[in-house]
């Protein structure tokens, strides 16, 4: 007589009476792990397809990690948003700004209080960008199982394999948690984390405005009348976007954009000489789109021209102060175990070389760890110095 197999269970949630009580458990905790799978290759917002939710082992009755789904089931995510609203629950994400867009664009929530643990890692001497498998491997001291990352989220039914791989990134994450959590308390930089964190909770975060979305085109002409028709042209090209709920790169592409831009279509007929416009954006609401857009610019009155960001070529950067400030950087990021990228970037080096003096390292706590050492040394009232394989700071 065999033996019948066990079959793997995991609890997924469907319905809104179970998601709230699940979040009523959750509410006694003290903090709760989340995280989603999403699509986003066919859409302007990103489609939800899974949360995935766990509390601490063992601090409540019932399961202590589920998935749940708003696809399969008639199911109001209202008691989650409740629960992120909750200020005595932390809500422990990783990499969580995609996530918490996706909450904010559906219910203008963003939870709070909120724990990064990607920055918490880059802190905490993780490295740049650390991913989760690497902390799984490096603190849970766990493997993950990646075939299922790339699969339709949206398909029902889920896979076995899918379920295991998306309640891993919630159940791995308790433990990486808690070890940072401790290593922040141990080191006394909570606050470092709670500085970058108020950069995920601001709402600007995730707000888009079409008639600023031209200045993330990439162009080499800074002509302000060029700038005008790429402005009026990405302005209607996001918000065609946002309103239909389509890729930007499904009306257009970039590099058409630039292109009539610069070639300046006035009929129909112009269009369709394009070398790079999409043929369904050669007619229809799309075409009369661009050609009234490439008018609003062309005309657009001289006082109202945008000016293109001339601000860096403007900077005297002094080359060999920057170069000093490098070597500073990287002192400071191994004396305190913090990615560099974290405390400072390139332009922040070159800014204050260049006597710039509102910029990011000269903040918060990157000024502690590094912004006051870096002002004495571009005033010279230190040097730096060689200790055999260290480099010192040497009052002057």
């Amino acid at each position: 007589m065999t033996k019948e197999k066990t079959r793997f269970r995991i609890k997924t949630i469907t319905e809104t009476d179970e998601l709230a009580e699940f979040c009523a458990r959750a509410a006694f905790c003290d903090y709760v792990t989340v995280d989603t799978e999403f699509l986003r290759e066919r859409s302007y917002y990103s489609k939800l397809c899974l949360v995935q939710l766990a509390i601490p082992a063992g601090e409540a009755e019932g399961e202590d990690a589920v998935l749940v789904d708003p696809i399969a089931g008639d199911l109001s995510l209202a008691p989650l948003y409740e629960l992120f609203r909750d200020p005595s629950v932390v809500k422990v994400f990783h990499a969580a700004r995609q996530d918490l867009e996706i909450f904010f664009v559906d219910a203008g929530v963003i939870p709070a209080p909120l724990f990064d643990t990607q920055v918490a890692a880059m802190v905490c001497g993780f490295g740049e960008q650390v991913g989760y498998e690497t902390l799984v491997r490096r603190i849970a001291r766990q493997s993950l199982d990646k075939t299922s990352r790339f699969t339709d989220w949206s398909r029902r039914p889920l896979t076995e394999a899918q379920q295991k791989y998306a309640l891993a990134d919630v159940t791995h994450l308790r433990a990486i948690y808690e070890h940072l959590a401790a290593r922040l308390a141990e080191t006394g930089r909570e606050k470092w984390v709670a500085e970058e964190m108020e950069i995920l909770s601001d709402p600007e975060t995730y707000i888009i405005r079409p008639e600023e979305a031209w200045k993330r085109v990439k162009t080499r002409n800074g002509s302000g009348r060029f700038l005008a028709v790429v402005r009026e042209l990405a302005q209607f090209r996001e918000a065609y976007a946002q309103s239909r709920n389509i890729p930007r790169s499904r009306v257009f592409k970039d590099d058409a954009l630039v292109e009539l831009a610069s070639t300046r279509p006035v009929t129909p007929q112009d269009l369709s000489r394009s070398r790079l416009l999409l043929r369904e954006a050669r007619r229809g609401e799309i075409a009369d789109g661009i050609l009234k857009a490439v008018e609003a610019g062309t005309n657009c009155p001289q006082e109202d021209l945008p000016q293109p960001d001339r601000s860096r070529e403007k900077l005297q950067v002094n080359p060999a102060l920057a170069d000093l400030l490098r070597v500073l950087l990287k002192a400071k990021t191994e004396d305190f175990g913090v990615a560099s990228k974290l405390i400072a970037s390139a332009a922040d080096l070159d800014a204050i070389s260049a006597g710039e003096r509102d910029v990011p390292a000269l903040k918060g706590w990157r000024n502690e760890v590094f912004g006051r050492d870096a002002m004495r040394l571009c005033e010279g009232r230190v040097g730096l110095a060689a200790n055999g394989r260290t480099i010192v700071t040497v009052e002057l």
